[in-house]
């Protein structure tokens, strides 16, 4: 068969549904066997949301999303997305043309060393230059792609291969399964968990991409130990539950630091050096339990004592069948910092202020938004209030990016998880910055029939780095501009427009946009006003009993 239908083939037999992207000339014979396939072709307006969409289809489900683009400035344009899914953990293939190999017809028009320029921010990357090898190499994309740390690959595929013919057939995904926690790890984080007074659990990104919630609910359940999440580690267990102390979205100084900084032992589950540490590690400290697929990565303020490496979910069952409750462990200080924080969480909540503070556009969209509703964060100084006071009751219902955190992500990320979930409620929260670098998906949306609620979070400026430069004492220069009427802008688009006027009508507009259907973008002027009283930490000192 011809080499392009050999690779949608073998794309049919690892599962794929859908590719999201946009075909160039050096496409053509791949577009022409996708269009016999089952597999969906989405074609966006840009190739960087094709591959957040990619990216964002790989972390929901846990399989390799791929996106398509043509050779040059299309490669290019993947290049922030390839990172995004990178460093997030995100498993991605992209596929990319490229001009003939065997014989030049255009000299180097066009032609830069796009597996070069990919070798950096992908797990694998390669050329195919045989219609025979179009087998191994994608099983080997997917492999990798899929395997702890999940991430991005990248495949070429020149048209002249694209266009040879092959007997080769696809092969069939292996099935693999994940090493178990060695015994003697369990005894040694057992030993540390029985002799200590004040112990912690700290739920990280890589436990929110496998399926490790009951287990870890369960452990929690069991053992009475408080828990605490990161940014890309919310929703594991449900943050309504009692023993849960709150989100490490502050560098340091919040209640929950100071929760931490009393603990004597943390048990880092899922722990991934792209985020922000919610604590800093010392000679002679606190000590840490390491538990991840993966050895920890050693730096000077990381250096965990035992590590329990394998599977999450069975290494947290085991040590959960080791350990009983120590009669010994106090909480009560935990327990403190928990009150202080909740009552801190409902300051703002009912504020009638217009334009709108962070405090109420968060607990009006958590009203709104089921146990399942996934919200897509863009990314800017919100994403820091959303963190922090939005209580995620699910896995994976609040994605935000800890660790590109690039601009551009959170419209296409909401599209690609309504895809998924096309029965669930999907918002994506945007600056308006970060909204305008990929709003042109408001047309794929609307092709696509979506039915999508996109807020606007609107201060006319790119607000994140002006706040930054007022804290720093600089002077205010060279972040504010002018927007579009959103209202037009979403029209324009056959999307529907609404602008708020006061803060009143905010969660009654946010349910009939969802009940009504189809995609309605809310432009909410909002006031980060509150930034330095709350997240410049105007909290107790750490020396005060909160």
């Amino acid at each position: 068969m011809k080499a392009s239908d050999l690779l949608i083939q073998a794309l049919e037999q690892e599962g794929v549904t859908a590719i999201y992207g946009i075909p160039g000339e050096e496409n053509l014979d791949f577009l022409d066997s996708l269009s016999r396939s089952k597999i969906q072709l989405v074609l966006t307006r840009h190739e960087q949301a094709a591959g957040f969409m990619a990216a964002t289809y790989g972390r929901l489900t846990g399989k390799t999303g791929v996106c398509l683009s043509t050779l040059g400035p299309g490669a290019t344009n993947l290049v922030t997305a390839a990172a995004y899914a990178q460093l997030g953990g995100m498993p991605m293939l992209m596929i990319t043309g490229q001009k003939p190999v065997r014989r030049s017809k255009q000299g180097q028009f066009q032609i830069i060393d796009v597996i070069d320029m990919m070798k950096p921010i992908t797990k694998y990357t390669h050329q195919i230059v045989s219609a025979d090898n179009i087998p191994s190499r994608l099983r080997e994309a997917f492999r990798l792609a899929e395997e702890e740390k999940p991430g991005a690959v990248h495949l070429e595929l020149p048209e002249d291969i694209a266009a040879e013919h092959s007997d080769a057939v696809p092969f069939t995904p292996s099935v693999a399964r994940r090493p178990v926690v060695e015994r003697k790890a369990i005894r040694h984080a057992t030993q540390l968990l029985t002799d200590a007074k004040h112990p912690v659990l700290v739920i990280g990104a890589g436990a929110n991409r496998k399926r490790t919630a009951k287990m870890l609910t369960s452990f929690v359940d069991k053992q009475g130990i408080p828990f605490i999440t990161t940014q890309m580690g919310k929703g594991v267990i449900d943050e309504r539950h009692p023993l849960f102390l709150g989100n490490a979205t502050i560098s340091d100084g919040d209640f929950i630091h100071r929760a931490i900084e009393s603990s004597d032992l943390i048990v880092n589950v899922g722990h991934d050096v792209v985020e922000k540490p919610p604590f800093m590690m010392q000679p002679g400290g606190t000590k840490v339990i390491h538990v991840n697929f993966n050895t920890a990565a050693v730096d000077p303020v990381y250096f965990p004592q035992v590590e329990m490496i394998g599977d999450i979910a069975n290494g947290i069952w085991q040590l959960s069948e080791a350990l009983e409750p120590q009669p010994t462990w106090d909480f009560s200080y935990f327990m403190q910092a928990k009150q202080a924080m909740d009552a801190h969480m409902v300051e703002g909540a009912d504020d009638a202020r217009f334009p709108m503070i962070p405090q109420r556009v968060v607990a009006d969209v958590r009203a709104v938004m089921p146990d399942d509703g996934i919200i897509a964060l863009d990314n800017g100084v919100y994403k820091i209030w959303f963190a922090r006071n939005y209580r995620a009751h699910s896995p994976n219902t609040v994605l935000l990016d800890n660790a590109l955190a690039t601009m551009g992500a959170g419209l296409p990320s909401a599209m690609a998880a309504k895809i998924v979930y096309p029965d669930r409620r999907v918002m994506a929260i945007c600056g308006d910055g970060g909204f305008m670098m990929n709003s042109q998906e408001l047309e794929t949306a609307v092709r696509i029939g979506l039915d999508l609620v996109v807020l606007i979070l609107n201060d006319n400026a790119y607000g994140m780095i002006k706040w930054k430069q007022a804290h720093m004492n600089f002077e205010n220069y060279g972040l504010d501009f002018k927007n579009p009427c959103f209202v037009k802008y979403a029209e324009a688009y056959g999307a529907h427009g609404h602008r708020l006027e006061a803060a009143e009508p905010f969660a009654p507009l946010l349910e009939r946009c969802f009940e009504q259907g189809g995609v309605h973008l809310i432009d909410a002027p909002v006031d980060y006003g509150d930034n330095d009283r709350i997240l410049n930490r105007e909290l107790p000192q750490k020396s005060a009993r909160i």
